[in-house]
């Protein structure tokens, strides 16, 4: 559906981070026992020149590039994996109510390329939590993607947006194309 229709269906309601702990959300864990955790099949999935996989997933060269600030890297540990939709704002639009393998799930999305974006350190610790209301990517051509993207996980896990958020993103995507997205639910 377009995206402005996918954030039209999304469920408006005041956030609530009341007993949040990011500890909740078991994350980068090997799910498919390859030896590679989340962050690590995050990082091979989105290099733009592909590392060498060591002993344990370990990576050496490769190259990447961060959408958030428009930067390069060739170093992994230059980069952080950013949860899109923080865990926190995860938690505050309906995840405190699940179960903890449905958040570990969420935070080890990899069914998805949207849940997880590898992107420099300083520009996921910018973020840190925030949502669009009160952070948006340095890289101002990226930002219709950016919206795009929030809206599709919001909408692949089932999650409500506050008031606040919903007139950031609506302004945000007026200035876009009314791309339309296509989600598999989640849950």
């Amino acid at each position: 559906m377009p995206v402005r229709d996918a954030l039209a269906a999304l469920p408006v309601r005041d956030e609530d981070r009341t007993g949040y702990n990011r500890d909740k959300f078991r994350h980068w864990i090997d799910a498919d026992r390859d030896g590679c955790s989340t962050r690590n099949e995050v990082l091979i999935e989105e290099a733009v020149t592909a590392p060498e996989q060591g002993v344990g997933c370990q990576l050496t060269g490769g190259a990447w590039h961060s959408p958030y600030d428009d930067a390069s890297f060739t170093a992994a540990r230059a980069l952080d994996i950013d949860h899109l939709v923080p865990l926190a704002e995860g938690w505050d639009s309906g995840a405190s109510a699940w179960s903890a393998k449905e958040r570990e799930a969420y935070a080890n999305d990899l069914g998805d390329a949207r849940a997880l974006i590898a992107v420099s350190a300083a520009s996921n610790r910018s973020k840190a939590d925030q949502d669009p209301a009160t952070w948006q990517p340095p890289a101002a051509h990226y930002r219709c993607t950016y919206a795009t993207d929030w809206v599709s996980v919001k909408t692949r896990w089932q999650l409500a947006i506050d008031p606040v958020e919903k007139a950031a993103l609506t302004e945000i995507l007026d200035a876009c194309p009314n791309t339309s997205v296509e989600v598999v639910l989640a849950r």
